[in-house]
């Protein structure tokens, strides 16, 4: 008889020949699975006098995988990732194909200059930069009233 395998919240995960054929990973980490951790990464927003900043926390993609762009205001940043994995054991033939995508968009303020938006990859982050437009004076005219 197998032991018992235990998922991070404690339970008993019952064992058997698909999970020893998986290495014991499959089962546990399809328990655990949290869609909104696994394919939305950690985004930062910050304000300066002259811009706005925005990084994308997302180790393990590279600059490649993502795609940046701006339509009417909104901007959205966006990835999608494919691993393939395979494994030749015992007469088995074990392939494994992960996809990961996310979208994020993001209203800009009316102050940016959107044609001048940059963006930069390093470590595991996406760094936008926005830049901020002059300050448009709204001019005030007095309306006579007849």
């Amino acid at each position: 008889m197998l032991p018992s395998v235990f998922n991070r919240k404690g339970s008993a995960v019952p064992r058997n020949f698909v999970d020893e054929f998986f290495n014991d990973s499959f089962l546990p980490r399809f328990l655990d699975w949290n869609y909104e951790s696994t394919n939305t990464p950690a985004v930062n927003v910050e304000e300066t006098e002259k811009e706005y900043l925005i990084d994308v926390a997302a180790p393990g993609l590279e600059k490649e995988d993502f795609k940046v762009n701006v339509d009417n205001n909104i901007l959205t940043i966006s990835s999608t990732k494919e691993v393939k994995n395979e494994e030749k054991r015992d007469g088995y033939l074990r392939r494994e194909f992960n996809y990961s995508s996310f979208s994020r968009a993001f209203t800009l303020p009316e102050n940016t200059e959107t044609s001048k938006i940059k963006a930069s990859h390093k470590n595991g982050v996406l760094s936008i930069c926005i830049p901020k437009s002059e300050a448009k004076v709204k001019q005030v005219t007095e309306i006579k009233i007849s």
